[in-house]
């Protein structure tokens, strides 16, 4: 029977594609021996990640083929590693539109539930002080937050999402009429003055344009990243170019942009129509040096299921725009996990993932 140090050794040549490095030297795997019996445990940068299954599988064949027999393998959650300023949230992602109407809020509440779906611990936050609509988007409608021994406000839960919103403090006809210092105060409490636990993403769905709660916002929480949302017309583009600048003067990473209602497939013949016009967002990403995420089609049920409180991705699990949420999802995360990684490589931390927390799915072999 292999020792545990001789079974290290061997793990060293299995390879985590979005780190670039070996799941030993990353801190990604803790060995167990009971006798006879080895578990390996296996914490993945983010369980949204697409290739994590075939990771995980690779671990347990080397395993076995070193010599450690049945390998119990567990697929484990990571520690959240994020900012000093907020230790317990992983990843800190808006979702931004330079201009009002182009679906951001129903873009941010299916991409947290879809990451969600994936293993991962997300919360998501609704920053549109003026026009909050998460709480109809998530089927939270009349939800009262409480308050918590530490009298830090505890976030109402849907779709295994940990959801709050200045829509829960307010009455649904209530104007918020409030200027620009209360914004920002109010922002910052709905960021700091919350139990999130521990999070691996925290869905941050920004107020579109430029003004004060983008800008306190960004200040507050430092966001790791973030994704701006656009239709196919040329005039959105112009917005949402004041959005990625206005990113940049707050030195936040855009991470990429998402077409939303991009086409309209036909039920009845299965064909593509591209409603509002052809697409130009590929070409003007591709001038203004930013990442083309993709294109969302326009579904007829999704406004049915949001007044319902249903994210496509809940109501539809077989939707091509479920799919591709779905596939958002997973290469948000990698595109995240690999700028982290970018991020410590430089400022030469190296620090391991592998802190474990809640388990999630595993398997055995």
């Amino acid at each position: 029977m292999i020792e545990s140090d001789a079974l290290r050794q061997a793990l060293a040549c299995v390879t985590e594609p979005a780190l670039g490095r070996d799941v030993v030297s990353a801190n990604l795997v803790e060995i167990v021996r009971d006798g006879e019996q080895f578990t390996v445990r296996y914490a993945p940068p983010s369980a949204a990640l697409a290739h994590n299954a075939q990771v995980a599988e690779r671990i347990r064949q080397v395993a076995i083929e070193a010599g450690a027999g049945p390998v119990r393998l567990e697929i484990v959650a990571s520690a959240a590693q994020g900012s000093p300023a907020y230790p317990n949230i992983g990843c800190l992602l808006g979702v931004g539109a330079g201009k009002g109407g182009v679906g951001k809020s129903t873009v941010a509440s299916n991409l947290a539930v879809a990451l969600a779906q994936s293993g991962c611990r997300v919360g998501l936050l609704d920053a549109d002080i003026y026009g909050p609509s998460v709480p109809i988007l998530m089927g939270l409608r009349g939800a009262k937050p409480a308050v918590n021994a530490a009298r830090k406000i505890v976030p109402a839960v849907a779709h295994g999402v940990k959801t709050v919103s200045i829509g829960f403090m307010v009455q649904d006809d209530m104007a918020v009429a409030w200027r620009g210092p209360m914004v920002g105060k109010a922002v910052t409490q709905l960021l700091q003055d919350v139990d999130w636990g521990d999070l691996d993403y925290l869905v941050v769905d920004l107020p579109p344009g430029t003004g004060d709660v983008v800008l306190s916002l960004c200040q507050a929480a430092a966001l790791d990243g973030a994704v701006v949302v656009s239709t196919p017309q040329d005039v959105a583009f112009a917005d949402v170019l004041r959005a990625v600048r206005m990113f940049s003067m707050l030195k936040v990473d855009v991470v990429g942009l998402v077409e939303n209602m991009a086409y309209f497939l036909c039920p009845d013949n299965g064909k593509a129509y591209e409603i509002f016009g052809p697409s130009n967002s590929e070409h003007h990403c591709a001038a203004h040096d930013l990442t083309f995420l993709g294109r969302l089609p326009i579904e007829l049920q999704v406004s049915p299921c949001a007044d319902a409180g249903l994210p496509i991705v809940v109501a539809e699990p077989d939707s091509e725009l479920c799919t591709r949420y779905k596939s958002l999802a997973a290469d948000l995360a990698l595109r995240l996990v690999r700028r982290k990684a970018a991020i410590a490589a430089q400022s030469a931390l190296g620090e391991g993932f592998f802190t474990v927390h809640n388990h999630v799915p595993s398997t055995a072999g």
